[in-house]
């Protein structure tokens, strides 16, 4: 499915495919196939009436989104489609559509089965970064530049130690976001109040039948209007994408022509031709901006009603689908940026060298005092002629931040 054009810094194609309408329908079919299924191996259904629901491939949406309008839930008008298409194969068949569950356990486990499918993206994309960066900073680690502390010349460090860093948040906060996905995939399955009390006292029996047809844990019990990891695993994309927009907002200031320090392939102008925009850090910076208002919405929903929220949950899922694509597009684009960012060390040296030893004037503080530090300053006898040797622990910092410390 393409991107609509306003959506182009705020997915991927991969990830768009993942959240569009077929394969909503998909990931719906596949819970109600698999609970058949789960239900004919324990002898609760019909084998044919389990069979004849996984003779239906597809569905289309057609007028899906209009009928879940009235019944505020699109599981109603699928679950009616589902078995009309069943009842052309098998007329007894069709009673057996959906059998003992409830729109919740549908909807939320069609969502899971997304956010499995996405996570696969995402963390092929963070290897990818994660080891560029780990590549990027030890090729540097010798490479003196100017640290900048409110955006004034601070004394030098090495890129070596600013990569390290970049890499070091990237690397700590997709721990939790990986954390996230593991708390939040898993099936939901409760029926009508949580009890799966359809069942009789063997519900528990057919969760765990179910859990293993789609390959996913089975909970302690039912989360029906407890959302806590799934909003911990928006928060979680909300502080990644966040480290990922600083790795931006970073390159795209070192490569402001007055600086000239870094430089990404960059996009052109459609005024000046001259102009090379940081055209990777913008998407990057456009993508995160939105998660965090993203969190807050998921978190607004938190409290919900007793056993079945009435319109909390039901704004969940748009809410999730774009935490995890802006996400997405946050990390593909900074990924490709750090893939192909070019480094002029020649220019971190001038750039040093510009301040006329301003930026030493810490070291010189340090052995002679303030007052001897300005004078030397107020003269022009302060040097910057080897930065390299006012690193102090930058090195050592930055192999702490490579093994994860």
């Amino acid at each position: 499915m393409p991107m609509r054009l306003i959506d182009g810094f705020a997915t991927t194609s991969a990830l768009s495919e993942i959240f569009s309408d077929a394969s909503i329908l998909r990931a719906m079919l596949r819970f109600e196939t698999a609970l058949a299924a789960a239900q004919a191996r324990l002898k609760m259904i019909p084998p044919g009436a389990a069979a004849a629901i996984a003779g239906i491939q597809s569905i289309a949406a057609d007028s899906l989104a209009e009928d879940a309008r009235a019944s505020a839930t699109l599981a109603v008008p699928f679950v009616k489609t589902l078995a009309g298409r069943v009842r052309e194969i098998d007329p007894q068949a069709a009673d057996f559509v959906h059998w003992g569950a409830t729109s919740q356990d549908l909807l939320d486990t069609a969502l899971i089965l997304q956010l499995r499918e996405a996570r696969e993206i995402l963390s092929a994309g963070h290897a990818r970064l994660s080891r560029d960066l780990r590549d990027l900073s030890d090729r540097h680690a010798n490479t003196v530049m100017l640290a900048r502390t409110l955006l004034q010349p601070a004394p030098p460090i090495t890129f070596g130690y600013k990569a390290a860093a970049w890499f070091g948040a990237v690397e700590r906060s997709w721990q939790r976001v990986s954390t996230a996905f593991d708390e939040s995939i898993q099936i939901q399955f409760g029926g009508a109040a949580g009890t799966l009390a359809s069942y009789f006292d063997r519900g528990p029996e057919l969760a765990r039948e179910l859990a293993q047809e789609l390959h996913l844990p089975d909970p302690p019990a039912p989360w029906h209007a407890h959302r806590d990891r799934l909003a911990s695993l928006v928060a979680q994309c909300g502080i990644y994408s966040g480290a990922l927009a600083k790795i931006a907002r970073d390159i795209a200031l070192l490569m402001q022509p007055e600086i000239g320090e870094l430089s990404e392939p960059g996009g052109e102008s459609s005024a000046m031709p001259n102009k090379r925009n940081p055209s990777g850090c913008v998407v990057a910076l456009a993508a995160a901006s939105r998660v965090p208002g993203l969190v807050a919405s998921f978190l607004s929903t938190l409290p919900q009603e007793h056993e079945r929220a009435a319109g909390g949950w039901q704004s969940e899922w748009p809410t999730i689908a774009a935490a995890i694509q802006s996400t997405g597009s946050a990390l593909a684009a900074v990924a490709e940026t750090i893939a192909h960012l070019r480094i002029d060390p020649a220019r971190m040296l001038a750039n040093i060298q510009a301040t006329h030893g301003a930026v030493f004037a810490e070291k010189a503080a340090m052995l002679s005092g303030k007052n001897a530090a300005r004078e030397a300053l107020r003269k022009g006898k302060l040097s910057g002629e080897h930065p390299e040797d006012y690193l102090g622990s930058a090195e050592f910092f930055r192999r702490r931040l490579l093994e994860g410390k």
